[in-house]
């Protein structure tokens, strides 16, 4: 039986697991975990005892950020057979498979990277080669939609966030590579391309000179004409650059919508984020999008119950699904990683936490319940992701009859049925 990947977490996950699945000798269950939530971490031990439950012959190898940063944890799992950390993923399958377990790194990043001794017993075996070290690679995953990392690793500090430390600094995929390798996909099939990584808005390559995203995706747009449908995965708003406003304004092939790592939606949380925009900078980002972009539609990360915030803060969070139109939120409620500035903060009370994470996902489905509901009666251009269900542009979902999966076309929405569009093709 041929390797295989179950993901958690971020795009990046999803392409990374995919072409290290590829390289992984039969028989291999690749869980690709994630840490940026207590609840991400639960999740993933979920699925290594599910991998293990269904398939009991199969070598299990738990990589990602809560490898990363709990090895020894993961390794004393008993369905776990080896724990790879992020640092591997890039790393040719020959070489990895020539690396002596225990490995283990000395390098140290920070006070609070997880440093495993090679005293495992015989519950695991890790492998941690140095991730600033890692160079990132141009991971796939060969689907009607392709992902393709162009970047990996971060150099901001969150008070709230472990994945600068799991990841290790910012590294850049260079521009022939990325370029290769979507059209690699392409060639292979591929109808839209998502470009991914952890911070793809940091993108910085000496190939393109100055200029980072921007320039990528205009480059990639004039040497790949096949490329009819480029996709961006989340972006941090401080860090949308002219370039990439240009292509959002003139360019069709870039597709109209942009996720927005805001995080909170007042001010004296986002400093004790430590975040570099204001709520103001938020609200005239989305606002020089739609300026740039009339049809684009905005998608977000919140987090609820960040610690000391008040009743007053939270609401200002509430109010930026209207002030900043998202019409598609990932709600987090607060959860503190071991080690963060946060997590040493006073702490909200979980109850209240629950709540507020509550109101602002009813909240948020109410506006996208509305949103759909504009759509109704209009035409969208779709991609068919599979034989029944189809995406729009702007990322409607449309249960659409008489397509087939790849397909490209445009659809006339005919209604909703909860939180899918119905339609057929016009």
């Amino acid at each position: 039986m041929s390797a295989t990947a179950i993901s958690l977490g971020c795009r990046l996950n999803f392409a990374e697991a995919e072409a290290m699945a590829a390289g992984a000798p039969d028989g291999t269950i690749i869980v690709n975990s994630c840490a940026v939530t207590a609840e991400a971490v639960r999740q993933t031990r979920q699925a290594i005892r599910r991998a293990r439950r269904d398939r009991p012959d199969a070598r299990v190898v738990v990589t990602g950020c809560a490898a990363q940063l709990e090895p020894e944890a993961f390794a004393a799992v008993a369905e776990v057979d080896e724990v790879w950390g992020n640092g591997v993923k890039g790393m040719s399958a020959p070489l990895i498979n020539h690396i002596p377990f225990p490995f283990v790194s000395s390098e140290v990043e920070t006070p609070l990277l997880a440093r495993p001794s090679t005293s495992l017993g015989t519950n695991g075996k890790i492998l941690l080669p140095p991730i600033s070290h890692a160079r990132p690679h141009a991971g796939l995953l060969h689907k009607v939609k392709s992902f393709v990392a162009i970047q990996a690793g971060c150099d901001h500090r969150c008070t709230f966030c472990t994945i600068w430390q799991a990841r290790g600094p910012s590294r850049s995929v260079p521009y022939a590579e990325v370029r290769d390798a979507v059209a690699r996909e392409l060639d292979r099939g591929a109808r839209e391309v998502v470009l991914t990584g952890v911070d793809i808005t940091d993108y910085a390559c000496p190939e393109l000179g100055r200029g980072g995203l921007g320039l990528l995706c205009q480059r990639l747009l004039a040497d790949l004409p096949a490329l009819h449908r480029l996709r961006l995965s989340s972006l941090d708003s401080v860090e949308i650059d002219g370039a990439l406003l240009e292509l959002i304004a003139g360019e069709p092939r870039l597709l109209p919508h942009f996720h927005l790592s805001l995080q909170a939606g007042d001010d004296l949380i986002l400093k004790r984020m430590k975040r570099r925009h204001s709520r103001a900078d938020a609200v005239a980002t989305v606002a020089a999008i739609k300026l740039a972009r009339p049809d684009a539609t905005i998608g977000a990360d919140l987090i609820a119950g960040f610690p000391t915030e008040s009743e007053e803060a939270a609401l200002n969070t509430l109010r930026l699904l209207d002030d900043c139109d998202i019409v598609a939120a990932h709600i987090f409620p607060f959860s503190p990683r071991p080690g963060t500035p946060a997590a040493r903060m006073p702490q909200v009370e979980r109850e209240v936490v629950k709540a507020r994470a509550a109101r602002l996902r009813e909240a948020a489905a109410v506006r996208r319940a509305q949103w759909l509901d504009t759509l109704v009666g209009t035409r969208q251009a779709f991609l068919m992701e599979s034989d029944i269900l189809a995406r729009s542009d702007n990322e409607a979902p449309i249960r659409l009859a008489g397509a087939r999966r790849g397909d490209i076309g445009t659809a006339l929405v005919t209604g909703r049925d909860g939180e899918t569009l119905v339609g057929v093709r016009a």
